[in-house]
Parts: structure tokens; C-alpha cells; sequence
């Protein structure tokens, strides 16, 4: 396929940082706040063609530079040629070379070779001049010269309110659901000044003087605004439900939106006889996809920015929504920049751990040994910046300037914490399964794991208290869930120490409840990998619904049902800080079709899988779920399971049988 080309990651670094510059606090604009490597500025391509007759061929680029056509004469010197871009170049039959060199001081440096034998695809290579002759990186969403790699090719729809109300003096705005949009103004008769206040809820767009995002418009000319057509303006992109226009009385002033989001099409269904649990599988499924962008954002109000914890959990919850390969990439080498490491990822050491970790996900899910490939150099590095902040035992331990986060919650970190020690055994595994794949010697990988492991037993558990502390420097011995849920999801435990962990810690109301969807995902991972199905389901009504009751369209970064009024939208000290639509809040989505389903991969890429239902949990139930490149269907009716998968590899697992999925062929069981 003829498609733009770039030096291979720089199409997503230079994506990442417009993404996670981008953010915006009452009036004023709010960067990342760590380091942030660039993209290559200087880049040449190039591709070495045996042409068995004469062909010709146009390069676009964005940038400077040139292209040079490089061949052998007969006396054994090279001939070079050099050419403007742009222009029709034409090349005699025979072994040639094509260089394109291009520089872009402000943008990606890039290019598009149109031509019927000579043009760009995944055969070109690409040179940094310090790095030669790397496989280059491109999209299948850029395969037109017209187009311009960084501008992302979004889909834009025009939408007006579904609510408009008088309140305060004013109009209150309601979409229905938190957007990403651009407001557009339209006067009837005249400019006029006017302020614009948006919130996610109701209560933060009428609080004028703290609402977290406002824009105040005294003059067609203010920063921010940009006139489109005759008294239409529009305004900057930002995320809400509502907009707020204080003492606009009249129809003098109309507000449409211009929705900007990326359609990644339809795939999952969900319903079931349960209308709650529907409708969590719905907004968790709108929540998600609002939060998918160029890349998987946290939240899309506050922050938007690109963190690897929440994205290496939107990469699970992708397996079951719309099954996109493309944004888990993007995502990935985003976060990862350009060699040498300098930062943990968001300076958060447990986020560069799940990044490790993600790679061998990547490949379980994808199956893509090429992109293992391409990004395993950039595994090694991370993982030698990793090791050397280790102690005497292994462990991991955090430096100045590094952040050791795992949940908001309270832990004991006066020594290296255990749940980070988790992470990094796990993360150890990662590299191990990835150069298994590659064909990699393990060297002494495996025996880093297996001492790690045996250390945080000895240094961490504590059989009184039948499960592991947060740390053993302290002498406090303080238990919380964190530690003990790895513990069993990474299988480090036997079935003896997974059930006193059980007893004493996840089933025990004296140690601090998890408030987070974040970790709500682990534990409640966790319990239904112990078999704890139907409390999960519970706990998925119970939190999630809370949420519901609460008027949630999308799900929330944090929720604690004993937080009541304006209270419950406040967080890291701001009366509006809590994000109301956060992609940590979809995991409904990922606990409902792994495990209420039992829909899984067996081997890389879904080469084979497994259906293993719990049907009773449920009454009635039909669903379509993604696995690799078809679906299965699953129904379930008066007593008769019907299962459809329209690939190969499938496996129906009920409790008593295990029963092959033939493509194409409907499987019909009484129960």
C-alpha cells in the first residue's frame, strides 16, 4: 500500500506531545510535567530498486530536503543525481537507489513517493544517522499525498444541545454526555460579549467564578476565537456536557458544537436479562470510547494526557470494546519516546513496569512479532534503567524525582513498597516471554526473577497477618489489598497463601476499601479468578450503579458512595477536580467479557481461544465479543446456550465438557 512514511516512532512522539500539551486550567494552559523526548528532525529515507525498465515516480514531503538517485556506472563509480520534491523524476532500468533526505525544525519530517513501480510502503528504510537502516513506520490512515500526517484525520459531527433551560439568569446547555468539541457561536444580529462556562455537571457549569474550564469573549480579536463565517466563532477544543452562558436571556446568541472524536466502528455487544448491568456495559463502553483518541487518555476534561498506567488497562478493556490494533501501537511507542531513557514513564516507576509488561500483552493479544521487533530495543533500555535502581535483594526502590504511585491510597512506602515489587517479577516475565518469541537468549533473566520472587516472600510476607505488608523498613506491618491482589493475579502465591489472603485481606472489612476504578479492576480480577463471580457482578452493580444513581452519563475517575453534594466532585484539592469521564472507569467492559463471558486468548493472537461462559449468572443474554480478527456470539435463551464463532481456534468451556467451535457452525447446548 502507498502510503506518507517517517523515521519509525516519530509519528507518535510528535503526536504524544501536541496530546499532552494540550491540557487547559481556568484560562491558562498547563504542559506535562515531565521529561518529554523529541522526534527526529533530521531523517533520511531510502530503497534499493532493480527496475527491469524505465519508470518514473514523484516524491512529496514535509519539510526541507531533497532526493538523490543514486546508481553504479560501469566503471565502478557512483553516480548521484539530486532533485527538488515535487518534481517528476524518471529513472533508466537497472539497480538504483533512491535517498530522500528531509529536515522539519517544527513538525515530522515525512514523505510520500507516488509512483507505479517506485513508491513508499513498508519496504523503505529509515536513518536518523545515528540509527541506519530501521524498517520506517507508517499508517494505513495516510495513504494520499493531499494529506498531512500531522494533522490527524478525526471525525467531526455538528451537534446541538438536548437541553436548553433558563437558570441564574442565564442558559444552561446540556449534550447529554461528556464530548470533545469545539464550541461554535453564532450571533443573530452582532457580535456581543459573552462567557462561556463548561462542566461536567450540572453544578460545576453554573459555578461561574470556580468552574474549571471558562472562556470569557470581550472582542471578535481575543486569543482563542476564530471566525468561521459571517458572526460564527468558534473557540478552542475542549471536553464537557455542559455549557453554561450567564445573563444571556434571548435567542441572540445559538451554541452548536463541532464533536471532534475518532470512530473506531462497532464491534462488542452486549445484553443481557439484567437492564442494570446493561446499562453499566453501555456507559462504560461510551466512557471508553470518549477517552480513545490518537492515543488512550485518562480523562478527558483535566488531564488528557497519555499515562501508561491507564492506558496499559485501556489495553485490556480494548480486547472486548472495538479490538484496535493501531491505537494500542500508537499508544505504546508514544509513551516509550526515543532512546537514551531518561524518566520513568509520567516519572512514575510502577507506569514504566506496566509499560514492560504491556509488550508481551501486546503480543498475546496481536500476535504481531514485527512490532515485537521494532520495539524490543527500546524494552532492553528500559529494562537496564529499571535494574539499576535495585537493591542488595532486588528490589526496586524509587530516586529523586520519581514517583512510587500504584492507587491513591495510604501506603507504608518508607522502604521499597511490595506492590512495586510485584510489578517488576511481572515485569521480568514480560521480557522473558518477548525474547522467548524473538528467539532471544533469557541469559540470567530468570534467575533475577526467581531471587526477586523469593525475596519478597521472606521480606513481605507476614503469616500473621496472613497476607503481604507494604514494607518491612518500618516495623508497622501495615496490610493493604494492593500487594495481596498481584500477589494472586501474577500467580506468585501457592493455593494455601491465595486463600488466607482470601480470609484475611480481600474478604476482611477491617483492611481500607479500594475506591478507585483503577484498582476496582484488579481486585475485582482478582476475585472472580478465585471463582468470586457472583460478588463480582455485585460489586459491579453496586460500584458502578452507585455511579448511575449519581447521574453519571460517563464513569468517574474516583468514587466513594459516602461522598454527597458538591463533595463528590472535588479532588486533588479542587472543588472540580475529579475527571467524570475516565477511561479507568470502562473496566466493566474488560471484568464482563473475560471473565462473566470467559472469552480469552490461548495462543498469541487468537490463533485459539476459549469461550467459557457462567451461565448462571445469567437468565438471558446475547452478545458479540471481538476475538483477533472475527467474533463469536453467545447466546443464551430458556435454557439453551447457543455459541458462534466466525473463525477457527475456538473452544467452548462449560464445567463438565469442553467442546470444539467449528468457523461458521452454531454449537447449541441444554443446560
Amino acid at each position: 500500500m502507498n502510503n506518507w512514511i517517517w523515521y519509525p516512532g516519530d509519528f507518535e512522539i510528535y503526536h504524544i506531545m501536541k496530546q499532552n500539551f494540550s491540557r487547559e486550567e481556568r484560562e491558562f494552559d498547563w504542559p506535562a510535567y515531565w521529561y518529554t523526548p523529541s522526534w527526529n528532525h533530521n531523517v533520511r529515507f531510502s530503497r534499493t530498486y532493480d527496475l527491469t525498465e524505465k519508470t518514473s515516480f514523484t516524491v512529496y514531503a514535509k519539510g526541507k530536503g531533497y532526493v538523490a538517485i543514486k546508481r553504479q556506472n560501469s566503471d565502478g563509480s557512483e553516480q548521484v543525481d539530486k532533485f527538488p520534491f515535487e518534481q517528476v523524476i524518471t529513472c533508466a532500468s537497472g539497480e538504483v537507489t533512491v535517498e530522500v533526505i528531509v529536515c522539519h525544525l517544527e513538525g515530522l519530517p515525512c514523505i510520500f513517493v507516488s509512483g507505479i513501480t517506485i513508491f513508499s510502503d513498508e519496504s523503505w528504510l529509515a536513518s536518523n544517522y545515528i540509527e541506519h537502516d530501521q524498517r520506517i513506520g507508517g499508517s494505513a490512515l495516510f495513504t494520499k499525498k493531499e494529506q498531512n500526517p500531522m494533522d490527524f484525520p478525526y471525525t467531526h459531527e455538528i451537534k446541538a444541545p438536548l437541553k436548553i433551560e433558563s437558570v441564574n439568569g442565564g442558559r444552561l446547555l446540556d449534550f447529554g454526555y461528556d464530548i470533545t468539541a469545539k464550541t461554535r457561536i453564532t450571533f443573530s444580529e452582532m457580535f456581543q460579549p459573552v462567557t462561556i462556562c463548561y462542566g461536567e455537571s450540572r453544578t460545576e457549569a453554573l459555578d461561574v467564578n470556580d468552574c474549571y474550564l471558562k472562556q470569557v469573549i470581550e472582542s471578535p480579536e481575543d486569543t482563542g476565537l476564530e471566525q468561521i463565517e459571517e458572526n460564527t466563532y468558534v473557540t478552542r477544543l475542549r471536553a464537557f456536557r455542559y455549557i453554561f452562558l450567564p445573563n444571556v436571556k434571548s435567542n441572540s446568541i445559538t451554541i452548536t458544537v463541532d464533536q471532534q472524536f475518532v470512530d473506531f466502528g462497532g464491534v462488542s455487544q452486549f445484553k443481557s436479562s439484567d437492564e442494570r448491568l446493561n446499562q453499566i456495559w453501555m456507559i462504560a463502553d461510551r466512557t471508553f470510547r470518549t477517552c480513545s483518541d490518537i492515543f488512550f487518555l485518562d480523562g478527558v476534561k483535566r488531564d488528557k494526557w497519555v499515562w501508561s498506567g491507564d492506558a496499559y488497562q485501556s489495553y485490556f478493556i480494548n480486547q472486548y470494546s472495538f479490538f484496535n490494533k493501531e491505537i494500542v501501537e500508537r499508544t505504546i511507542l508514544g509513551l516509550r519516546g526515543n532512546d537514551p531513557f531518561r524518566q520513568h514513564l509520567n516519572t512514575i516507576i510502577d507506569y514504566s513496569l506496566y509499560w514492560l509488561i504491556s509488550i508481551e500483552e501486546y503480543y498475546k493479544t496481536f500476535g504481531d512479532q514485527k512490532f515485537l521487533e521494532k520495539i524490543y530495543s527500546k524494552m532492553e533500555s528500559l529494562l537496564q534503567y529499571c535494574n539499576a535502581q535495585t537493591d542488595e535483594h532486588g528490589f526496586i526502590y524509587g530516586k529523586k524525582g520519581d514517583w512510587v504511585y500504584i492507587d491513591w491510597a495510604e501506603f507504608d512506602i518508607s522502604g521499597p513498597l511490595c506492590a512495586e515489587q510485584m510489578l517488576l517479577a511481572r515485569a521480568y516475565q514480560s521480557v522473558i516471554g518477548v525474547r522467548q518469541a524473538l528467539g532471544i537468549p533469557i541469559n540470567d533473566l530468570d534467575g533475577k526473577l526467581e531471587r526477586l520472587k523469593s525475596n519478597i516472600h521472606k521480606f513481605y510476607w507476614d503469616e500473621e497477618k496472613g497476607g503481604f505488608i507494604d514494607s518491612y523498613e518500618s516495623g508497622k506491618h501495615n496490610v493493604t489489598k494492593h500487594a495481596n491482589i498481584f500477589a494472586i493475579l501474577f500467580n506468585f502465591v501457592d493455593e494455601e497463601k491465595a486463600a488466607k489472603i482470601k480470609h484475611h485481606v480481600l474478604m476482611n472489612p477491617e483492611i481500607n476499601e479500594i475506591h478507585t476504578p483503577y484498582f476496582k479492576f484488579w481486585e475485582l480480577e482478582v476475585m472472580a479468578k478465585i471463582g468470586e463471580y457472583p460478588y463480582v457482578i455485585e460489586q459491579i452493580k453496586s460500584y458502578w450503579g452507585g455511579m448511575l444513581d449519581e447521574g453519571a452519563t460517563t464513569f468517574w475517575e474516583y468514587y466513594d458512595p459516602n461522598e454527597t453534594g458538591v463533595e463528590k466532585y472535588a479532588m486533588y484539592g479542587d472543588k472540580y477536580g475529579k475527571s467524570l469521564c475516565h477511561a479507568w472507569g470502562a473496566s466493566p467492559i474488560y471484568l464482563i467479557g473475560r471473565y462473566l463471558l470467559g472469552v480469552q486468548s490461548t495462543a498469541p493472537g487468537y490463533e485459539s481461544f476459549e469461550v467459557a461462559p457462567q451461565v448462571n449468572l445469567f437468565d438471558e443474554l446475547t452478545c458479540t465479543l471481538p476475538v483477533g480478527e472475527g467474533q463469536v456470539t453467545i447466546e443464551l435463551e430458556k435454557g439453551q446456550l447457543r455459541v458462534l464463532a466466525n473463525v477457527s481456534g475456538g473452544n467452548l468451556c462449560l464445567a463438565i465438557q469442553t467442546i470444539a467451535l467449528p468457523k461458521g457452525q452454531k454449537i447449541t447446548i441444554k443446560l
